[in-house]
């Protein structure tokens, strides 16, 4: 039971140092994905064990047990770890539900500003053009998403540059990219060994609308020129996520300049294997789980207690 309880933090350990390596090596709609379905299912395994080990202790607690209906002697006794264990899983957990309650309410306070803001600007169009000599452009995502662009930045790109920031911006309202930084922010507020990975899928999501651009407008250089010039005339970073100077410019453009990134089907696999892993850890953890609170039962203990009795009379 110990190994299978601690397994999901490991592989969150394991996806913290891989995830930026891998990710660049894949496809980015591929990395996107990949990594925002492993964010999200080691988060749940590793606070799902977290639980379960801090219950070991919680489940000694006198008014715990017998609400429950077990022995909190034997359930000390046959506890995979000991007090200390559990009390720190029990703090790791707390503070995890902690962090991810306060990024629900800022992703929610953010979710509702860009509502109100969307509301705000001129209908009839996906497109707004803002009268603002700053350079900024970005995605409001909502029903409809509108897309959001200053004169200031419309000014500092060529018409060729402008129909490639706009495609990036429309592949980031096409593929709902709002709902995969989401998942990736909560799930490393949850597991804070995940912000590896959240950095990492946040950056092949803005790939994903780079190459999407450039096979748009058929022309990935061209969407390299646009990315380049929009950052160096924003200078400074975007207030919204969906925006084409989001992420490491240069490495975006080098990207772009490159030739684009095989389909790699061992890091596939792998990303599968270690989902498998962490999903069935989770359900022997459970299945183990459930056997202990079994033991340390009073129906248990009588029949081991018969049983026992039964043997000495022989």
């Amino acid at each position: 039971m110990l190994v299978a309880l601690f397994t999901p933090l490991a592989i969150s350990a394991v996806l913290a140092l891989a995830a930026p390596w891998a990710g660049g090596r894949l496809p980015p709609r591929m990395a996107a994905w990949l990594l925002t379905v492993a964010s999200l299912i080691a988060a749940l395994g590793t606070a799902i064990d977290l639980g379960m080990t801090a219950f070991t202790l919680i489940g000694q607690i006198p008014a715990v047990a017998a609400e429950g209906e077990w022995s909190p002697g034997v359930l000390a006794a046959q506890a995979p770890v000991n007090w200390l264990v559990a009390a720190v899983c029990a703090l790791a957990l707390t503070g995890g539900v902690g962090a991810l309650a306060v990024s629900t309410w800022r992703q929610t306070a953010v979710w509702l500003a860009a509502r109100r803001e969307g509301r705000a600007l001129p209908t009839g169009s996906d497109l707004a053009v803002v009268d603002d000599p700053v350079p900024q452009a970005f995605a409001l995502p909502g029903s409809p998403g509108r897309i959001v662009v200053s004169s200031g930045m419309l000014r500092a790109l060529s018409a060729d540059e402008r129909t490639a920031l706009l495609a990036h911006e429309r592949a980031h309202l096409r593929h709902r990219h709002h709902v995969f930084l989401l998942v990736l922010r909560l799930a490393s507020a949850l597991d804070p060994l995940l912000r590896p990975v959240a950095r990492a899928g946040s950056f092949a999501v803005e790939r994903w609308a780079d190459e999407e651009a450039g096979t748009l407008v058929g022309d990935r250089p061209l969407v390299a020129r646009a990315v380049a010039r929009a950052a160096l005339a924003a200078k400074r970073a975007p207030r919204h996520s969906l925006a084409a100077t989001g992420g490491p410019v240069p490495q975006r453009v080098r990207a772009l300049l490159a030739p684009p990134p095989p389909f790699r089907r061992d890091l596939v696999a792998a990303h599968a294997l270690l989902m498998v892993i962490c999903c069935f850890s989770l359900a022997l953890s459970a299945s183990d789980m459930d056997q202990l609170l079994d033991t340390a039962s009073p129906g248990h203990l009588h029949t081991a207690a018969g049983a026992h009795h039964r043997h000495h009379e022989r």
